[in-house]
């Protein structure tokens, strides 16, 4: 039965070229690339059409030329970063490519148990159980909140100091331990821009899977406050209007659809 393996390589993805120029995840009966012996062949969450899906890591890249990996010369291939995969693939593959991302990451670093130090073996497709004492462990997500900050007729961008390229994107963080979303959004505001926020409400939500995040996206209006950046985490910040837009994020991201949502249905 033929099934989609999905091959990661750090952080590179193989992609399978069909003969229209469009590009898919290999579907065969058989692993795509050589495996090792102690490779981990992970089963994967099936499509909804019920198409089976199985994820595993390759040490070094697939040579996609070799003749002695002919398994690799039956279509052409190629590997890309899985963010850039997102311009390739169908929404769908895309996703489950995330999900069998999070999926890799999580096997990778909880190979012992945390209590005793043991060994983990799998027990369900998503979880995980001490072959000594028994803990259980499942995959962990770090849920961080995004917003869109309105004041009138423009919304507020920064630039965060990690950003690879010059753009500018929301006022985002991770939610902390015993808070509301809504009450960190307000704080991360608060934090590094130093504005107040009011009237939060909720956009929609994103898996990001590098590695392992779950985007929660909000619009806010502004209450109050002048711009105070924290240094640390802010480079730049500015109040924006529909014309004079900096460059903005990729459309992957959620920041994106909420700047988008605001320039289609805010007046």
């Amino acid at each position: 039965m033929k099934k989609y393996y999905f091959v990661f390589c750090k952080d590179e993805l193989l992609l399978e070229e069909r003969p229209d120029g469009s590009f898919t995840i290999p579907l065969s009966e058989e692993p795509p690339t050589d495996v090792k012996p102690w490779t981990h062949l992970m089963t994967v969450s099936p499509m909804d059409d019920g198409t089976e899906v199985t994820a595993y890591r390759l040490d070094t890249p697939p040579d996609l030329l070799n003749p002695q990996t002919p398994k690799l010369l039956n279509s052409q291939f190629q590997t890309l970063p899985l963010r850039q995969s997102y311009y390739k693939l169908p929404r769908e593959l895309y996703l489950k490519a995330g999900k069998c991302q999070e999926l890799l990451y999580w096997d990778q670093n909880t190979k012992y148990c945390g209590v005793c130090g043991a060994p983990m073996r799998m027990d369900t497709i998503i979880s995980k159980k001490c072959t000594e004492c028994g803990k259980e462990i499942w995959p962990q997500l770090a849920t961080a909140v995004i917003v869109l900050i309105h004041r009138g007729d423009e919304v507020l961008l920064v630039r965060a100091k990690n950003f690879r390229t010059d753009f500018y994107g929301l006022v985002a963080g991770f939610v902390e331990t015993g808070e509301t979303l809504e009450e960190a959004v307000a704080r991360e505001a608060l934090e590094e821009t130093g504005v107040s926020i009011t009237n939060i409400r909720y956009y929609g939500s994103q898996p990001w899977p590098y590695p392992c995040g779950l985007m929660v996206g909000f619009h806010a209006d502004y209450a109050g406050g002048e711009l105070h950046l924290q240094q640390s985490e802010i480079a730049r910040a500015g109040w924006f209007r529909r014309d004079n837009l900096p460059t903005i994020p990729e459309k992957l991201s959620i920041a994106r659809m909420l700047i988008d949502d605001w320039l289609e249905n805010f007046s």
